[in-house]
Parts: C-alpha cells; structure tokens; sequence
C-alpha cells in the first residue's frame, strides 16, 4: 500500500507542476474566461506548487495540510468548471486529483 502512496503523490505533484509551469498559458487563458482576476490565478498557482511540494515531503501535518488543501483547491475548480456549464470531461481531472487528494489525506490520518 505504501508503494500504491508514493505513486498517487508523485503522480497528484507531476501533474500539478506540468498544469501550472508546462501549461501556463492554457491556466492564463482559464482564468480570464472565468473572469478571475490575475492576482487570484497567481495565488492560487502558488499554493498548489506549494502543496505539490509538500506532498513530495510526507511531513506528518504539512503533508495533512496539503492533502486537504489540494482538495479543496480541485473542488473549487469543479465547481467553477459546473458554474461556468463547461463539458464534464473539463472537470474531471479536478474531481480526480480531489479524489486522490482525499484518499491520500484519509490514508494518512
């Protein structure tokens, strides 16, 4: 089980590094067809480096932290990709990494 962990937590902080360093110019584009202000996308960009680092770490509450945090985050994303009446393949990589996010944050309590 701990192999099937160290997977899903490289796996949740690769993806979040090529979304938000690869893939910036498509986040640019996401956030101004949301009307999110610039200042909230660099924000937000921010703390999910952050956490996907800390995921990285195992760290006993930092490593709770982001677990939670990342959810929440992709939760947030879920939600804006059903506010603004995207397709639901547009939300399904947040509702995956929320969902391994919770798995990974349950397991490790």
């Amino acid at each position: 089980m701990l192999e099937i962990v160290k997977f899903l937590n490289i796996s949740v902080a690769v993806s979040i590094f090529f979304v938000w360093v690869i893939r910036y110019d498509n986040i640019i584009d996401e956030f101004k067809a949301y009307n999110y202000p610039e200042w909230f996308r660099d924000l937000v960009g921010i703390i999910k480096l952050i956490f996907a680092a800390i995921l990285l770490t195992q760290t006993s509450i930092l490593y709770l932290i982001a677990t939670f945090g990342v959810s929440l985050l992709m939760a947030a994303a879920v939600l804006t990709h059903l506010k603004a009446k995207n397709p639901l393949y547009k939300a399904l990589p947040s509702f995956s990494l929320m969902s391994i996010c919770t798995f990974l944050g349950m397991m490790s309590l």
